[in-house]
């Protein structure tokens, strides 16, 4: 089966946890190769077009 990348990034309070929680609900299967799940912090997002930044960006 081939492989899959997400890169998810949110705003907000509890967002991610919605995140995960429907990527779980999703993908889980029980079974070898099901995934794993990284959680790191942004630090800051620039939109290059525009030059915006943080939540303005997303």
């Amino acid at each position: 089966m081939p492989k899959l990348k997400l890169e998810i990034v949110t705003g907000g309070e509890g967002l991610a946890d919605r995140a995960v929680d429907a990527i779980l609900r999703a993908a889980s299967t029980g079974t070898f190769g099901d995934g794993k799940i990284w959680i790191s912090p942004v630090d800051d997002v620039i939109r290059v077009r525009t030059g915006e930044c943080g939540e303005q960006a997303l």
